[in-house]
């Protein structure tokens, strides 16, 4: 994604940018910042002039804030520089588990729980200081229970209705598991985004010799939850695609959920084709690699797996066995949420590196500049197929 292809030089910035990357997403954030501090160097203006461009070239923009823990568990929030006037960016990764405290002599990893509540406590020492307060949620808090089937609560959309109620303007999350939750907070700003320019690009970048065409790729959907995702890769692509649907059993629970018990699929022959496997995430994997081994039996020719947020939450043994076995060739997540050292040593696994993009977006966004284009990337893919293509 180039910052050259929008041109900021006429347009003022809605304020001073400051971020503030929280400590989970503090290497994501640093990242980012140099980005726009590069790109902010190289930009001229006409309205240079204007009090709005005092600070517009900075060595950084990032806030010194940080959340301190008591001895008991408690914390507080704490912003240790003028923010006054400022259009702040927050940054955080509910689902870094890597993060430790103390509590009662006793060492505690940070839940999403705990890192919502950090959130809000920097939101709460920012309050009525700044001219604009902005959440970067990669993978957006208790997404996963976003709507109700029985007796249950919907976390979701009340953190949503909370963060708005606490003077967030904008919410920006990448590829939410149901972005209709955005209707509990109709009226403010909300974005999923789905980073599909970035995903083809990071696999035609690792896989040299792929054939795209319908004679030789296929699109997967692992369920129907994940159908309108397969369907803009299938389109804008120019191939075909097949979804796989889940046969539980309804009748027992187990880990909270109901067991599988068979992955039916439908669709054409995948036989000799490369196919890849597109979801929001990998939790377990159990339900990706089940997918892959049913594709393998239908005498797949290679299967990659391509899923925005890397949970892993059962470790890499399965996915390592699935490599050996030749089920699966090739395992592409982002880095927009915590990534183990030892994932990112694994031989099948792609890095699909989000931060320039999140860079852009927050730089488009201080402008008040429309993000449309960036939300739709299908020129840009089809480009870059074309030059895979003639590669």
């Amino acid at each position: 994604m180039s910052q050259l292809n929008i041109d900021f030089k006429d347009t003022l910035p809605a304020g001073h940018l400051g971020i503030i990357p929280l400590e989970s997403s503090c290497e994501l954030g640093k990242k980012v910042n140099e980005y726009i501090v590069s790109w902010r160097k190289d930009r001229n203006s006409k309205y240079s002039e204007n009090i709005l461009f005092e600070d517009y070239k900075k060595d950084t923009y990032i806030i010194d804030a940080k959340c301190s823990r008591f001895g008991s568990g408690e914390a507080k929030g704490t912003i240790n520089e003028s923010i006054r006037g400022k259009d702040l960016y927050l940054i955080v990764d509910v689902t870094n588990y890597n993060i430790t405290y103390k509590l009662c002599g006793h060492i505690n990893r940070m839940s999403p729980d705990d890192h919502y509540q950090d959130l809000k406590r920097i939101i709460a020492a920012a309050s009525g200081k700044a001219r604009r307060v902005n959440v970067i949620m990669p993978f957006l808090y208790e997404s996963r229970q976003h709507k109700r089937t029985s007796r249950e609560s919907l976390d979701c959309a009340l953190a949503l209705q909370e963060l708005k109620n606490m003077g967030v303007d904008n919410i920006i999350t990448f590829d939410a598991h149901d972005p209709r939750v955005q209707n509990a907070t109709p009226m403010s700003g909300f974005e999923s985004i789905q980073p599909n320019y970035q995903f083809i690009k990071a696999l035609f970048n690792s896989v040299d010799d792929l054939i795209v065409d319908s004679e030789h790729m296929m699109i997967i959907s692992p369920d129907e939850g994940a159908m309108t995702r397969a369907v803009y890769y299938a389109n804008v692509l120019g191939i075909d695609m097949g979804m796989f649907y889940k046969r539980r059993d309804y009748s027992r629970v187990v880990d909270g959920r109901n067991p599988i018990v068979a992955h039916e699929f439908l669709g054409a022959s995948v036989e000799g084709k490369d196919v890849v496997i597109i979801d929001d995430m990998i939790s377990s994997g159990e339900s990706m690699l089940d997918t892959a081994k049913e594709l393998k039996k239908r005498k797949a020719r290679r299967v990659f797996v391509a899923s925005t947020f890397g949970l892993f939450t059962n470790g890499f043994e399965a996915f390592d066995k699935a490599y050996e076995d030749g089920i699966i060739s090739k395992v592409l997540t982002t880095n927009c949420i915590y990534q183990p050292p030892e994932l990112l040593e694994k031989p099948y696994y792609v890095n699909v590196d989000l931060s320039k993009y999140i860079a852009l977006l927050i730089d488009s966004l201080n402008h008040d500049h429309s993000i449309s284009d960036l939300l739709d990337p299908g020129e840009k893919i089809h480009k870059l197929l074309q030059n895979y293509n003639n590669r």
